[in-house]
C-alpha cells in the first residue's frame, strides 16, 4: 500500500509538488526504511524495505508516477505476492497564493497475488482509489476514496482515508513532520481506525534520513493481527531516501 506521506515508506511515493511543471520532467528515487508502514499498518512485519520510484512532470499541470517495493502482509495471510508497484497519475494547479490543489488516481497492484482465494472473507487486494488534496503554507489535507475493495477487505468499495500532514522547515536541512490520518473502511466499521505519526528529518548532502514515531488507535485490533502480533502497534521507523 503505498502513498501516504507520511508514514516513511508511502512518503517516498506520494506525488506532491508545489507549482504546476511547464515543461517535461523526469526525477527517481530510492530508498531503504527500517519497517514499510502503510497509514500506520506494517506492510512487512515490521522488517525492512528496499523502495524506488519515478515521477513524470508533464506540461500543464499534469503528472504520472510509479513506485515498487518489498512486501510481507500477503505472505503472512498465508497467500501469494512478495510485491508492491503502484501507479498513478493526476492534475496539479496553484488556485491561489499559497494554495496548491491536487488530484489523481492511485492503482496499487501486488502482482501474482491470490489474497481472494485464500479466505472467503477476502476480495482481491489489488486497490483503486481517487484523491484530491489541498495545501496551504506547510499544511495538506488530502482525502481518498476507493473505487474498489479496499486492499482485499470484503465489500470494502467505497472506504475512505483522510490524510492531515504539515511540514515545517527548520532550515539547516532539517524538517519536521506531524501527521494524523482517519481510516473508514465501507460496510466494515470494525476496520476503521486513526494513525498518528511525527518524522523528523535531515538532509545530508542529497540524501534524506528521517526517524518517525508511528501509532494507531483501531478500533478492533484484532483485524490487523499476524501470528497474534497487532500490525499498527507502536514504533520508530528509520529512513533513508535518495532523490536523482
Amino acid at each position: 500500500m503505498l502513498g501516504a506521506a507520511i508514514l516513511i515508506g508511502a512518503a517516498l511515493a506520494n506525488p506532491t509538488s508545489a507549482n504546476a511543471q511547464d515543461k517535461l520532467s523526469l526525477t527517481g528515487n530510492a530508498a531503504v526504511v527500517s519497517d514499510y508502514r502503510y497509514r500506520g499498518i506494517t506492510q512487512t512485519r515490521f522488517d525492512p524495505a528496499l523502495q524506488v520510484g519515478a515521477d513524470l512532470g508533464l506540461p500543464n499541470g499534469l503528472y504520472a508516477g510509479v513506485f515498487a517495493t518489498n512486501i510481507k502482509w500477503i505472505k503472512a495471510a498465508g497467500g501469494k505476492g512478495s510485491s508492491e508497484v503502484d501507479l498513478y497519475g493526476g492534475y496539479k494547479t496553484e488556485l491561489s497564493k499559497d494554495l496548491l490543489l491536487d488530484v489523481g488516481v492511485l492503482r496499487y497492484q501486488y502482482p501474482g497475488n491470490n489474497y481472494k482465494q485464500i479466505s472467503t472473507l477476502n476480495d482481491n487486494a489489488n486497490t483503486t482509489e481517487l484523491y484530491g488534496a489541498l495545501t496551504y503554507g506547510p499544511v495538506t489535507a488530502k482525502y481518498s476514496h476507493s473505487l474498489t475493495s479496499l486492499f482485499g477487505v470484503k465489500d470494502s468499495s467505497g472506504s475512505s482515508y483522510f490524510d492531515l500532514t504539515a511540514t515545517f522547515d527548520l532550515g539547516g536541512g532539517w524538517s519536521v513532520v506531524p501527521h494524523f490520518g482517519r481510516q473508514v473502511v465501507a460496510n466494515n466499521s470494525s476496520w476503521n481506525y486513526n494513525d498518528l505519526a511525527l518524522t523528523v528529518t535531515k538532509d545530508f548532502s542529497g540524501v534524506v534520513f528521517g526517524l518517525s514515531a508511528v501509532t494507531v488507535d483501531a478500533k478492533n485490533e484484532g483485524n490487523y493481527q499476524v501470528d497474534n502480533k497487532f500490525t499498527g502497534k507502536s514504533g520508530l521507523v528509520l529512513s533513508a531516501k535518495y532523490n536523482f
